[in-house]
């Protein structure tokens, strides 16, 4: 175990109610197993690992039929709810309950490989940011921006200053509510919470975290993902 410095109590909250149509698999991808534990449950193992996390909140798709059925589920620190459509929705979904903690971290169901390095260092800024931050990791390939119609190559984004969003990413509750119920509310498209905070005019900041922390979006993902649970779990 890592030494750790008392830092505030965190709720987490895991979007899950996604079908991975890219993953081309017959159930959703956060139930597909790698060894003996589905990706959602090395997802949701990686965050009660730190103690600061004291609930998991993960939204599901209201016909999901798997989430019940893993040994996880029936842990006290862990609790279900019906996620939406949309990412936004899910999240919201979780902020709905009752939330004691100040503090929100929101997690992709998909990043099993997360480690407590990272975590650690993610909720060290809530002792100098009073806005939260992501992970992220500055992107070191040639970025092309295409045109969707023709698939031509229009000019090449300067990468000097651009990184790649991970999860988890965190920041105050009432916060992260307050933004989101503002982009729904103007119909704003976002992928990520951050993007939240950002349109309604702040500035979190950026945590850099490891290029193991990878999202299973298509199947050859699973490969890496393999190989990094490996090496965490000793499996």
């Amino acid at each position: 175990m890592f030494k750790h410095c008392f830092q505030p109590k965190i709720v987490a909250i895991v979007p899950a109610a996604g079908v991975g149509k890219r993953m081309l698999s017959g159930i959703p991808k956060q139930y597909i197993k790698i060894k003996n534990r589905t990706i959602l449950e090395y997802t949701l193992i990686a965050l009660l690992s730190h103690p600061n996390i004291v609930r998991v909140i993960v939204s599901l798709n209201k016909q999901d039929n798997y989430f019940k059925k893993l040994s996880i589920s029936s842990d006290i620190r862990v609790v279900s709810v019906i996620g939406g459509n949309k990412r936004i929705n899910s999240v919201l979904s979780g902020l709905v309950l009752p939330i004691h903690e100040k503090w929100v971290i929101v997690h992709d169901a998909v990043r099993p490989c997360i480690s407590y390095q990272d975590l650690e260092k993610l909720i060290s800024i809530t002792k100098k940011s009073k806005i939260g931050g992501i992970l992220a990791r500055p992107i070191s390939d040639t970025i092309k921006y295409v045109s969707h119609n023709t698939k031509k190559i229009s000019y090449t984004i300067e990468r000097k200053n651009i990184w790649h969003a991970l999860t988890p990413q965190l920041f105050p509750i009432n916060l992260l509510r307050f933004c989101l119920k503002k982009i729904i509310q103007n119909n704003i498209d976002i992928t990520d919470e951050s993007s939240a905070l950002e349109y309604c005019g702040y500035n979190p900041l950026i945590v850099l975290g490891s290029y193991k922390n990878i999202k299973i979006t298509f199947p050859e993902d699973l490969i890496f993902a393999k190989f990094y649970l490996e090496e965490l779990y000793n499996i």
